[in-house]
């Protein structure tokens, strides 16, 4: 998987956009008594400045105090990146640090004279939470995550609108693997092809999975050597990166040659229960109901068919700047959805050593009911 760099993402939403993800995250942490929020860099600093720099093991961070104008602390290497972002004209002051000054306790610093815990972003290493925490004695650091998470699920206008982008620019990919789905072939020249055609669509690939016969039995497999035969099962499933740094990812479940009829008839009724199931669980998206009631609707009827051992994921996780985020559509997981929110619905079955089968689309919650960013048959071909 490719990451995002500041060179990479350079469009940008408009100031305003950002200036009031900055605002609403000093009123979040000063509602929840923190004394501020300090954010590494990937995905969250992405969200709040429109930055994707990277600073390698010197620590970037971006403190937003409960009280007071945000600070960005950043490398003096690394300065010049930022003007790529919009924080050259937002209400952030720019602190860059030299190698041989402590930049966590800039950070701490940064904070100002706020009491309550610390909030720390999910990016930050190990070594920069330890460093920080040393110079929070008595004083509790908690998941900058929980704090955010109001803002980084409920997707704005402008996301959603990206990720209607990054869905049909993953439709288009998969509109053209029947043909590069040929007997004789090999899983990694398909992904070859594949990431070619990603790249047309997209700034980065993510991801590329090529899964024939047992192989796509397993969920994570990659692409191998492994050569494709007529009428076996292949597990296509497909991630990139458009240019303001949102993420598509959409699978699909083929038979090489294109003729279903010659694919094991076990595999054809079972792919059957699992179309069923993925319906179930994105008509059954509404503003209210649970990510667990979600993830039931769709294991429902593939357990009923007595598959459900082999169903053995959760059936969906959260999209955006981040390919992987909250909110996962798992049991156990009583989050209320809200309009706004984007994540994949995918369930699976999975038979060690024979075949697997998966469908994926994302969706968006609507006033009412889902609204699917993917468009591509679900039915086999």
């Amino acid at each position: 998987m490719v990451g995002m760099s500041s060179e990479t993402s350079n469009s940008l939403f408009d100031d305003a956009v950002y200036a009031r993800r900055l605002t609403e995250a000093a009123r979040l942490s000063r509602e929840r008594g923190l004394a501020g929020l300090v954010i590494g860099t990937g995905a969250e600093l992405a969200y709040l400045t429109g930055s994707w720099l990277s600073s390698h093991e010197r620590l970037t961070a971006l403190v937003i105090p409960a009280e007071g104008q945000p600070v960005l602390l950043a490398p003096s290497t690394d300065l010049q990146d930022l003007a790529a972002s919009a924080v050259p004209r937002l209400d952030i002051r720019v602190q860059g640090w030299a190698d041989g000054q402590s930049a966590h306790r800039l950070a701490v610093e940064a904070l100002g004279d706020a009491h309550g815990p610390v909030a720390l972003g999910s990016s930050l290493t190990a070594d920069h939470v330890l460093a920080l925490q040393a110079l929070l004695p008595g004083r509790e650091s908690v998941l900058a995550t929980a704090t955010l998470r109001e803002l980084f699920t409920r997707k704005d206008d402008a996301e959603i609108a990206e990720l209607r982008r990054a869905g049909r620019a993953i439709d288009a990919v998969h509109a053209r693997v029947p043909e590069l789905l040929r007997p004789g072939r090999t899983e990694a020249e398909v992904a070859a092809d594949l990431e070619k055609l990603i790249l047309v669509e997209h700034e980065v690939v993510d991801f590329i999975i090529v899964g024939s016969g047992p192989n796509g039995a397993n969920p994570h497999h990659s692409f191998s050597q492994r050569v494709l035969e007529d009428g076996e099962p292949v597990v296509v499933d497909l991630g990139g990166t458009v240019s303001t740094g949102y993420h598509s990812d959409c699978t699909r479940t083929y038979v090489v040659g294109g003729d279903v009829d010659r694919a094991p008839q076990d595999f054809r009724e079972a792919y059957a229960v699992l179309e069923a199931a993925q319906t179930a669980a994105v008509d059954a998206v509404h503003p209210g109901v649970t990510a667990e009631e979600i993830d039931a609707a769709a294991r429902g009827p593939i357990e009923e068919a007595g598959y459900g051992e082999w169903f053995f994921h959760r059936t969906g996780h959260g999209i955006g700047l981040s390919t992987h985020e909250e909110p996962f559509i798992m049991a156990g997981n009583d989050l209320p959805l809200e309009t706004g929110m984007a994540f994949s619905v995918e369930p699976g079955i999975y038979l060690p050593e024979k075949w697997g089968m998966r469908i994926e689309d994302i969706v968006v919650v609507g006033e009412d009911n889902a609204e699917s960013l993917n468009f591509q048959p679900r039915a086999l071909r």
